[in-house]
């Protein structure tokens, strides 16, 4: 396997600092991120002075008002977080970097091509980087893996970037493998059992760690090593394109729902989408009660029928937790171009019945199990109406 040389930026605490206004508020001061309306009551991620008195990410919030009566709540602000960490992406996109992330705050990307762009060294490399990223409280690591540079921009400080190998992991400790998905929630346990290091995890060995935590204890093991096997999927640079509306008034209801649709015909009508469907949306809310709501829509296939869309993006937009004074609807990811012609042509029997069940499976799944019924007749010539016919699902 050849070697490859990953850089990872690490923004320390970004959806706090953005929800905040800035991270000059959360100096010297306990706070957390508060639960989102209507998710699990668990605190998102915490100021330094909040850690001082052992509260954490992912902890219930009435154990951390216990552990801190005046830590300060703020509210979640995903739409900024989402429109902030966007801009960050562009400008590391624009030194020539394919860039891996997946969350706000973290990301990967492959060096090696990089070189010649920026005098011919790593160097030139990271220079460019902490340019791209302008803030003197991003970390950057450099590794042979993903969860080595991973490690290496957790341990970095200040304006230096921190080179790591895999040798060098058998001290880190084991809250290091909450950083991948495929073992996020392995450190905890792990810290129970004794295991601090991802040394003493080495030193488990794969069998042990399989036979107690299955393909996640393999996988801890592989990154306790220094190996990371999956390759870096960057993401594909796209453009913006979004609509958004002002409400009048608090919006909710049928309100919501007219509003929802001129969107999606406002977004289909643009020029811009060149007649390509589309792949993926974000619908997003400012709520008059303060703070910011965020959902993505991933369909089934690429579309651009307004119909489906709506279908869709209604089951969404009843989760909103509160009035909306704004909202957005803006496409993540483009299809392929729209070259469905179906009203040209004479459909066969069998395309026109999978085209219903896909409606119907739509309907049921948007309105429940009743949604789509057939009529039935059982007694036609009986002289109680109800005894004529009866209501079925539809198959």
């Amino acid at each position: 396997m050849c070697s490859m040389t990953v850089v990872a930026v690490l923004l320390p605490r970004f959806a706090l600092a953005v929800a905040a206004g800035g991270r000059e508020a959360l100096l010297g001061r306990p706070a957390a991120l508060a639960p989102e309306p209507g998710r699990e009551q668990l605190v998102g991620e915490v100021s330094p002075a909040a850690e001082a008195f052992g509260i954490r990410a992912g902890m219930r919030m009435g154990e951390a008002l216990a552990r801190c009566p005046r830590l300060v709540l703020v509210s979640p602000d995903p739409v900024g977080v989402a429109d902030a960490w966007e801009r960050v992406l562009g400008r590391l996109q624009a030194i020539g970097a394919a860039v891996e992330s997946d969350r706000p705050g973290l990301a990967c990307f492959a060096a090696d091509g990089l070189r010649r762009l920026h005098g011919g060294h790593l160097d030139g490399t990271l220079e460019a980087t902490r340019r791209a990223l302008g803030s003197s409280t991003a970390r950057v690591g450099v590794g042979p893996s993903r969860f080595v540079a991973l490690a290496a921009a957790h341990r970095a400080r200040g304006r230096r970037a921190q080179v790591l190998a895999a040798a060098d992991l058998a001290a880190e400790p084991v809250s290091l493998l909450g950083l991948r998905p495929a073992t996020a929630a392995l450190p905890q346990v792990l810290e129970r059992l004794g295991v601090m290091t991802l040394g003493d995890v080495a030193r488990l060995g794969p069998t042990h760690l399989s036979d107690r935590f299955g393909s996640a204890g393999v996988a801890a093991h592989a990154f306790a090593r220094g190996r990371d096997e999956a390759p870096l999927r960057p993401r594909a640079p796209g453009e913006t394109l979004e609509e958004a509306l002002e409400l009048p008034e608090a919006g909710s209801g049928a309100q919501l729902e007219r509003a929802l649709h001129l969107l999606v015909d406002r977004l289909l009508a643009r020029r811009e989408r060149r007649g390509r469907t589309v792949r993926a949306l974000a619908i997003a809310a400012r709520l008059v009660e303060g703070g910011t709501w965020r959902e993505r829509v991933v369909f089934r296939e690429a579309l651009a029928d307004a119909e489906r869309m709506r279908l869709a993006l209604g089951r969404r937009i009843l989760e909103l937790p509160a009035p909306a004074e704004t909202l957005r609807l803006s496409v993540e990811r483009f299809g392929p171009p729209d070259g469905d012609q179906r009203p040209l042509l004479s459909d066969s029997a069998r395309r026109r019945r999978a085209r219903l069940r896909e409606a119907v499976h739509q309907a049921r799944a948007a309105a429940g199990p009743d949604a789509a019924l057939r009529v039935l007749a059982t007694d036609p010539d009986s002289r109680v109406p109800e005894r004529r016919a009866v209501l079925t699902p539809y198959e």
